[in-house]
């Protein structure tokens, strides 16, 4: 390019890579508007949010407006739904999107009519003059061609005052269909001429299948390397056909994990790649002061999705492969397919249809390389391919163990002097199209394997891995935070929710606690003594008055409320959580309050949906869960091993949105994870006065804490 050249200005969120008005939203002639974003439905509410911002922007009723599933041959490519950023990247898009629709067709009504555009309104999708005049519709240009041209960069989306859709709790677009049964789920999609597909899994990690099983008739078996599959007419067919053979398959097996109790040695011991985010030095004329010491450690953890995962692909005689996928990357799941499966990219496609979501990496994309393995062998047919239980909970990425070391430094009258903080473990981010080769699980399974790359940290400034979260939000003084990556993977680990927030939100504001406790300060003043932040200051004093004074009579012994605090990623919502606990025989959470800062809120219902499900899961995760593996394989495969939040368990829950309808949408899918854990952790030890330090918060780890 030139060095005169014009450069493009930049155009908001996930439209800056994705210019064409037409690769968003298509208006129909029967009087429908089509949006068609690259982000992914997983439960989050998404589509609805979308629908509701369309429908502002183009002056719509709400009911006009459907979203259609991604596909990679049809919508544009906005990377992953993860990072809590759908709205933001996703929503802003769209927003400009429409804003230009309507600006594009009023001018040329304007043109057509005489009228100034100015003076023209938009009812319903209807063009009407000062007068009441009809001049024309969306649906009446709808063949016209308006849309596919480039989104100019100069227009402007409506005052927060004119919207009359976003920011309310407009009814979810995907319930309908989920509460009442519809065929809505990739599990219930049919093909004529289907075939049932499973997977017969090793043994253990590093096993070798050396022995292949006769197969029955009416039993297809394909066989590379050590991976081996089966498929049949029906599923009952294929599910009892997997037992058998499971059984009869021949493996050769070696140990190659490590002793779990040895596992936080491990981590520090390394080999690890370190990375300094922050290193800023304590001030020099201050007087040296007290010391404190902490270190956390937070386990392996499975997502632990109910609905197990699920994939159909198709494989047609001349080498073009369609895939039907609850990826949440659909299009980094298209490159890793066609790496693996040697195939060029745009042989490849892969359909997002909805399933169990676990904002995070699941086997989803696993399943869809499963699946495709088979349908090469049996091209043609449609494969349908679904995991089993302990598939989900043994070979599904998990997110990585953490250890967290935090030395902070005080003045006498607790004042933070400098704060140290060393966080350790393997990479959160072996997402498909984000390596140089292929992180399916399958591909390391072939006779030509590719090798399992270590799992990366994505770049601080998008919001980390390891280190998310791990600058804290407080005035420390000096400051100094380091990642040191374990190049060893001996599980496959990836992104969970929140990433390394859960662990590094629990490090803080449990050492914060401590400091307070130390100086003789109130917890939430303390906190307040070293925050500039105004809506973070904001989000504190509102969760306190939400909970109320802690009741004294009637307390009980061994119940007590904690506090935790985070802005999410440090950009992102800000987030702050009491706990009251009661700790008998094991901790039960009894209620919960939340007070979130997110900007502004498109859909105040979905948004609260969000936080409370986050909240719940960091109960069950703070709780009860922990992976467990023996020198061979995982052990933790099934519920009982493996156990999660009942519904009787779930506390109440109490979520306040501070709305600012004048800030820029902020994502809330992950922000209430870390600060849960943490109030929890606070909770405890006002009930108890002890400090538990490794997750899960069990009856055993407390009696350890407590020496």
């Amino acid at each position: 390019m030139r060095a005169d050249a014009a450069v493009p200005p930049k155009l908001p969120g996930s439209l800056e890579a994705n210019r064409r008005l037409s690769q968003w939203l298509h208006l129909s002639p029967d009087g429908r508007v089509v949006v068609t974003p690259g982000k992914v439905e997983i439960g989050q509410g998404i589509l609805t949010a979308l629908a509701q911002i369309a429908a502002d922007e183009l002056d719509v009723a709400y009911r006009r407006v459907s979203v259609t599933a991604a596909s990679t041959a049809t919508s544009p490519n906005e990377g992953v739904t993860s990072g809590s950023r759908s709205v933001q990247d996703s929503g802003l898009a769209l927003r400009h999107v429409c804003a230009a629709a309507r600006a594009i067709h009023l001018a040329v009504v304007a043109q057509r009519s005489g009228v100034p555009v100015e003076a023209l309104r938009v009812q319903d999708g209807t063009f009407l003059a000062p007068d009441g005049r009809a001049g024309g519709s969306y649906w009446s240009e709808a063949r016209s061609g308006l849309l596919d041209c480039d989104a100019p960069p100069d227009v402007a989306a409506k005052p927060p005052g004119a919207r009359r859709i976003a920011g309310t709790a407009a009814p979810r677009l995907d319930l309908p269909d989920k509460v009442f049964g519809a065929q809505r789920y990739i599990h219930d999609l049919r093909l004529p001429g289907m075939r049932f597909a499973r997977v017969l899994r090793p043994p253990s990690r590093n096993a070798r299948l050396v022995g292949v099983p006769d197969a029955p008739e009416g039993v297809a078996l394909i066989v590379d390397g050590s991976f081996l599959a089966l498929a049949c007419d029906t599923e009952g067919a294929a599910e009892a056909a997997a037992t058998r053979l499971a059984a009869r398959a021949r493996w050769e097996e070696q140990d190659s994990l490590p002793p779990a109790a040895a596992l936080p040695d491990r981590l520090r011991a390394g080999p690890v790649e370190s990375t300094t985010i922050i290193s800023r030095p304590r001030s020099p004329s201050a007087a040296p002061g007290t010391t404190l010491r902490a270190t956390f450690f937070r386990p392996y953890l499975a997502h632990g999705s109910i609905g197990l995962s699920c994939a159909i692909a198709r494989w047609s005689g001349d080498g073009m492969l369609e895939v039907w996928s609850h990826s949440q990357n659909i299009f980094g799941l298209r490159r890793d397919l066609a790496m693996t499966l040697g195939l060029p990219v745009e042989q490849v496609t892969v359909h997002h249809r909805e399933a169990a979501g676990c904002y995070g990496h699941n086997g989803a994309d696993d399943v869809a390389l499963d699946a495709a393995l088979v349908a090469r062998a049996l091209p043609g047919a449609p494969v349908r391919l679904r995991w089993s239980r302990a598939d989900e909970l043994s070979w599904a990425p998990f997110a990585p163990a953490m250890l967290v070391e935090v030395e902070a430094e005080t003045a006498a009258d607790g004042r933070l002097l400098a704060w140290r903080q060393d966080i350790y473990g393997n990479g959160h981010l072996s997402r498909p199209g984000m390596a140089a080769a292929p992180s399916l699980l399958a591909a390391s399974h072939l006779a030509a394997p590719f090798d399992v790359p270590p799992a990366l940290n994505p770049p601080h400034a998008g919001g980390g891995g390891a280190d998310r979260n791990g600058v804290p939000p407080y005035d420390t003084g000096g400051l100094s935070v380091q990642v040191h990556r374990w190049l060893e993977m001996p599980l496959r680990t990836s992104s969970f929710r929140a990433l390394g927030a859960m662990a590094n939100v629990l490090a803080t504001e449990s050492v914060m606690d401590e400091l307070a406790a130390a100086a003789g300060r109130d917890p939430v003043a303390y906190r307040l003594a070293h925050l500039a932040d105004p809506r973070a200051r904001a989000v504190i004093e509102a969760v306190v008055a939400m909970a109320g004074p802690q009741p004294m009579e009637g307390r009980g012994e061994g119940t007590g409320r904690g506090l935790g605090y985070a802005r999410y990623k440090g950009t992102s919502a800000w987030c702050a959580v009491i706990a009251e606990v009661e700790a008998e025989a094991q901790v039960k959470v009894r209620r919960l309050w939340l007070a979130v800062d997110a900007g502004e809120i498109v859909n105040p219902e979905g948004a609260a949906h969000q936080i409370e499900g986050g909240a719940i899961q960091a109960v069950s995760i703070a709780l009860k869960e922990a992976v467990t593996f023996d020198a061979r394989a995982i052990t933790s495969n099934a519920w009982d091993t493996y156990p999660i939040l009942r519904f009787s368990e779930v506390p109440a829950v109490d979520v306040r949105l501070m709305d600012h309808p004048d800030q820029p949408p902020l994502g809330v899918g992950e922000c209430a994870t870390g600060p849960t854990v943490a109030a929890i952790a606070n909770a405890i030890h006002d009930a108890l006065g002890v400090r538990v330090r490794n997750l899960p918060f069990t009856a055993d780890a407390v009696a350890a804490a407590m020496g």
